[in-house]
């Protein structure tokens, strides 16, 4: 099983305004990197594409996400914050534990969020509850994706 370690990263970028203005906004991302370097290199690699103008990463920190729940619907526009906690017997004691657990969901609203953690859940033997749902300010994530290797053709 892969780990993700995930950063969030806030990018200063220079948004047109109707009328020609300009305007600088900051806006997180959510990147999987190795360490805080690379962090910064893939996500400036993966913004410059969109922005006019300069770009400047202003703050990176880990993100503990344990899981990712996306979605290929065009209204899951937005992220949100799953808190889950996890429900253990402790054999010894006879008492119940509960382990908090972060999720990212994308969804289109509060409802479709709680729709699709559950549906992600599906499967899982693991007892839990929902603790809090909250939406981020988070505008895309990018997840690692392994480069291309030189000289070598897939589907062959």
């Amino acid at each position: 099983m892969i780990m993700n370690n995930w950063f969030e990263c806030k990018v200063e970028t220079e948004k047109l305004l109707e009328g020609g203005a300009t305007k600088k906004v900051t806006e997180p991302y959510l990147v999987d990197a190795l360490n805080f370097t690379e962090a910064e290199a893939r996500i400036i690699q993966e913004i410059t594409p969109y922005c006019n103008g300069q770009l400047k990463v202003v703050d990176i920190k880990r993100a503990k996400y344990s899981e990712m729940f996306t979605s290929d619907k065009d209204s899951a526009d937005k992220w949100y914050k799953v808190k889950c906690m996890f429900i253990t017997l402790d054999e010894k004691s006879q008492t119940e534990k509960k382990t908090a657990s972060y999720m990212l969901v994308q969804a289109s609203d509060f409802h479709d969020a709680i729709r699709a953690f559950d549906e992600g859940m599906t499967g899982s033997m693991a007892d839990y509850e929902i603790n809090t749902v909250q939406e981020t300010k988070i505008l895309d994530v990018f997840p690692y994706s392994a480069p291309a290797t030189p000289g070598i053709i897939s589907g062959e």
